[in-house]
Parts: C-alpha cells; sequence; structure tokens
C-alpha cells in the first residue's frame, strides 16, 4: 500500500516562466512548502494577493515531526478553510499527567473552561497537517485564486535588493530565474536562505539528546499527554507518550549527552529500549525513529528587507511545549495582513517592522520558557536536580508545588502588550481581551465568535450604536454587532465585558484585539485604525475618557 508521505503531492510541472527570455515578476514568493510556508501562501490567496510557492520536494514530510497543534493555531486553520479536517483527523487530548518514577504526581486540565470551539490541543501526524493544507491549495486553485506550488523547484541562489529580490531556481529541466516583490522564507530550521543572506541564529545548544520514535501498536492509554521524570524503564531521564491517529504513538526517551547517534537509531538498539517501557509482550511497528538534540534559538531580525523569515526559519525551540510549528503558524497569521496592506499602498511599508516587533516578544516568550523546560527536565548540577526531585515529590502532596513542575509549558497564544499597533484600553473590561490579545472566543446566536470575524479590520460592538459599515483611508470595516443579552452570551460577556455595560472593539484582521471603547466614538477609530496599520501613533490624551 502507498503511504500518503510516499506520493507525489504537487509533482513537478515545467512552468512558463522557464520558457520567458526575462525573469517573469511575482508579488510574493514563498520558499518552503511545509506547514508555515503553506499557511502564509493560503492566507495570501484568500486575500487575493498573487502568491507562488517554490519547494525543493514534491511531496509532504516523512516522519510525524510537529505533532501537536493547540488550540489558537487550529482557530487560525479555521480561518484558512481547513480547520475542521485537522481536528476530525485528530486525537483531541486536553488532559496531562506527570510521573516521577513510577507514581503519578499530578494531572492538569490544558482546556477546564467551557464554550470553546477547539479543543486545547490536537495531535496530528505532521504529513496529514501538509495534505490537508495541499488540498486547500488545490480547492483554492479551482476557485480561480491566485496561488501557485510548484514542487522539485529549488532555489540556489538569492540576490536581495531595495525594491525586489532575484532568485535563481533549480528544477529537473535545469535553472531558470524569477524576480520578487517580496519573499517570506519559510525553508526550515536549516534555512539555504538565512545562509544565502549570511545570516545566523543567535542562542544556546543543550547538551543532551532524544530518541524520538512513532510506534504503531494496539494499546489502550487513554488519549492524554504523559511526561515521566526517572521512569523505571528509562533511569535518571525523562519519557513522553503521546497517541496520534492510525494507531500510532509517540515516544520520546531521553538518552544523555554522550551517545552514538546512528547507533542509538538502529532497531537493535531502540525495540529493547520501547520493550523496557511497554512490557517485553507488547506489539508494535517502528514508522519513524530520530534523535534530536535540543536548541533555542533566533535569529537577531526577522525582516530583512524585501526578505521576511518566519517558522524554523527564524526561529528554533525545544519539542517541549509544542512550540515550533505553533508559533510559526502565528507568525505567518501576523505578517500576511500587514503585507497585504502594504502591497495594496494601504499602510506603509515600515508596517512590516512591527511583524520583528511583535514576533520577536513572542519568539522571546517561546525561548524562554523552552529554556526554562529543559534546564527542569535536564538538570545540569547535582543541586539542580536535587532541587528538580523535592519539588516533584512536593507537588505529589501539595498544590502550591505543582506550578513549578516543568514537563514543557505548552503552547499558549502570545498577547502583544506593548506593540507600536495597540490603541486605547479600557480598565474595567476583562484583561484576557486587552490591546494586543487574540480575541477570545464565545458561542453566539448563530454559531461563534471568531467564524465571523473574517480577514479584515472588523468592528464588534456589544450593547453599543455603530455603523454597519465605515470605511477610513481606504479600509472598509464592517460592523459585527452582538448583544450581552443574548441567551447564549454568560461567556461573551466574561469574556469582553468584564463591569463594562457595553463594548466597542477594533479587531485586527489577525483577530487580535487593536483596540477597545465602552462607545463608539469614530474619530477615537479614526485614530486607532491609524496606528493599527503603522500610519499614526496615538498621543497618550487620546485614550478613551470612559476607563
Amino acid at each position: 500500500m502507498t503511504r500518503i508521505f510516499e506520493t507525489p503531492l504537487y509533482p513537478y510541472r515545467r512552468s512558463a516562466d522557464q520558457d520567458s527570455s526575462e525573469p517573469a515578476h511575482h508579488g510574493v514568493v514563498v520558499i518552503g512548502a511545509g506547514p508555515i510556508g503553506l499557511a502564509a501562501a493560503i492566507d495570501l490567496a484568500l486575500q487575493d494577493v498573487p502568491v507562488v510557492v517554490l519547494d525543493e520536494n514534491d511531496k509532504v514530510s516523512w516522519g510525524s515531526r510537529a505533532i501537536c497543534f493547540a488550540k489558537r493555531p487550529l482557530e487560525i486553520l479555521d480561518r484558512l478553510g481547513c480547520g475542521d479536517e485537522m481536528v476530525e483527523k485528530g486525537v483531541v487530548w486536553n488532559l496531562g499527567k506527570v510521573y516521577f518514577g513510577d507514581r503519578k504526581v499530578y494531572e492538569f486540565n490544558l482546556l477546564p473552561e467551557e464554550d470553546h470551539k477547539r479543543p486545547a490541543f490536537i495531535n496530528l501526524q505532521q504529513y496529514y497537517f501538509e495534505k490537508f493544507l495541499v488540498d486547500r491549495v488545490l480547492d483554492l486553485q479551482a476557485a480561480g485564486k491566485p496561488i501557485e506550488l510548484r514542487g522539485r523547484n529549488t532555489v540556489t541562489a538569492l540576490d536581495a535588493g531595495e525594491n525586489g529580490v532575484r532568485l535563481t531556481v533549480d528544477t529537473p529541466d535545469g535553472p531558470y530565474s524569477i524576480d520578487a516583490g517580496w519573499v517570506i522564507a519559510c525553508d526550515g530550521a536549516g534555512s539555504p536562505v538565512r545562509s544565502m543572506m549570511g545570516l545566523d541564529f543567535v542562542g544556546r545548544v543543550f547538551e543532551d539528546n532524544f530518541l524520538i520514535a512513532d510506534v504503531r501498536m494496539e494499546a489502550r492509554f487513554p488519549t492524554e499527554r504523559w511526561f515521566w521524570f526517572d521512569p523505571p524503564f528509562n533511569k535518571g531521564q525523562s519519557a513522553l507518550l503521546h497517541k496520534q491517529p492510525d494507531n500510532v504513538w509517540r515516544i520520546d526517551l531521553q538518552l544523555g549527552w554522550d551517545i552514538d547517534k546512528e547507533k542509538e537509531k538502529r532497531p537493535e538498539n531502540v525495540i529493547p529500549r520501547l520493550k523496557a517501557m511497554l512490557g517485553d509482550d507488547a506489539n508494535f511497528e517502528l514508522e519513524w525513529v530520530s534523535i534530536y538534540t535540543f536548541q533555542c534559538r533566533r535569529m537577531e531580525k526577522f525582516r530583512h528587507g524585501r526578505v521576511i523569515f518566519a517558522g524554523d526559519s527564524a526561529h528554533q525551540v525545544s519539542p517541549f511545549g509544542a512550540r515550533g510549528a505553533n508559533s510559526g503558524l502565528q507568525d505567518t497569521d501576523n505578517l500576511v495582513w500587514k503585507l497585504k496592506l502594504v502591497i495594496d499602498d494601504k499602510a506603509p511599508e515600515s508596517l512590516l517592522d512591527s511583524y520583528d516587533d511583535e514576533r520577536i516578544l513572542a519568539a522571546d516568550e517561546n525561548i524562554l520558557n523552552s529554556t526554562r523546560s529543559t534546564d527542569f527536565i535536564t538538570p545540569k548540577s547535582e543541586q539542580s536536580r536535587v532541587f528538580r526531585d523535592a519539588v516533584l515529590d512536593l507537588a505529589g502532596h501539595f498544590e502550591f508545588a505543582r506550578p513549578i513542575v516543568n514537563s514543557g509549558r505548552l503552547s499558549v497564544p502570545a498577547i502583544y502588550d506593548g506593540s507600536p499597533l495597540n490603541g486605547p484600553d479600557v480598565a474595567v473590561m476583562p484583561a484576557r481581551s486587552r490591546p494586543g490579545a487574540p480575541c477570545a472566543d464565545a458561542p453566539i446566536a448563530d454559531g461563534w465568535l471568531l467564524s465571523h470575524l473574517g480577514n479584515g479590520f472588523r468592528l464588534l460592538t456589544i450593547d453599543a450604536d455603530a455603523p454597519d459599515h465605515i470605511e477610513i483611508d481606504g479600509i472598509g470595516i464592517d460592523r459585527l454587532a452582538l448583544s450581552a443579552r443574548d441567551g447564549r452570551a454568560p461567556a461573551l460577556s466574561e469574556r469582553y465585558l468584564g463591569e463594562a455595560r457595553s463594548a466597542v472593539y477594533l479587531i485586527r484582521p489577525d483577530q487580535h484585539v487593536a483596540a477597545r471603547w465602552t462607545a463608539y466614538h469614530e474619530e477615537n477609530l479614526r485614530l486607532a485604525l491609524r496606528k493599527a496599520t503603522g500610519r499614526a501613533r496615538q498621543e497618550p490624551d487620546q485614550e478613551d475618557d470612559e476607563r
């Protein structure tokens, strides 16, 4: 049986650009057809920005690689039109358990709050994730959207200028050149684009190695995240177990630093380790095995003129906490609407500098959490190990110690506090929906809030009057009018009103809050929109006088 990752999904086809006497020009070229590059291209096409994706491969990635996808990225995928497929195929989970030795220390629920469309996490092999994104690209092509995916098109040279980028692309038929107004580099941790531009990462490489194995087996384990410190089957180290679709289980085993990586990947060495964990009578098949080393690093800047980096090409974190692909999807979510406004000449090019402001803030937060997780999982001294083990012992009996336990702080959405795009705030409204925060979903009369926000700026009013549509500086803003008196509104009121009786929110195209007030005033909206699009900085005395 041919498996999904063995089938070319976007096979090489000769393009008209290869027969052109002069390099063809494309507005945006995305390099890399992994999850981040495909998400960026889909987002651009949905907003009618022509985009070409170049990838050295012609099929989805082999091995599950990224498997944990968090609630916020699932909401982004809903906006891109492929969230349902992901959740229907994925293994849904909210519960995690932590073990010390052979005893359970405690368990936690990542989404104890009700009234959310999406779960805290799903587990889904990356090859399925990429397949659903490729399917979405094909659907958009069939609908006439301006998106092209070119397999076996390898970028071998890049010349970035002030007004565009010249790319040299190798193919089975030989090389050709194209010009791009903008390039989004989503070509992974080893990013050839980054190397071509003489750029590098700054950060830490941790002296430890982990065996990662995808195992196909029938098992009665529940769909939860299980993490062990010092388990009896891997003494002095750690282990992690996750369920995936198709009876595939992800197992991570800490191995230590001074190992022979190639030797450790051999089946005759992997299988005994897995049997020690699963039992001698366990019946399983190895689907994929690899060794990875922790790295917590990022580029100093993500935007370099007309070339912009996203995902692993811009930053790397350890796998514990599921911050890699989840963070990359939030990169493109942040970038694409800004690039759309710049291309349409509705915002200055300097708006793209806020991509660095906001996503470097998020990357640093991820790196900090990932570094702390790694230091807790793999103590670097005997004193650190004694402290960690004492915390684990206490956590088994006392709730106060449990937040100190760090088996990987799991991915949460970035809140852009201090962003230059943030407008006025209102102190009596909930902190969770302050400017810079992603909108929290909530049930409304005809579905879910986030499903009604779309890809553009939106005016959300709750028991407040405002125009149904307003155009400011060429940007149209539609109103979504809701009431807290609706029978399904308790969550809406709790998440957006707080102590206020009414609310007006300006929502960005990436569904983050730009500004909020207790009542509508056109001039306040105009100033906030100019700030959110990088065209003006709001003066301190323009803040809402009703806070």
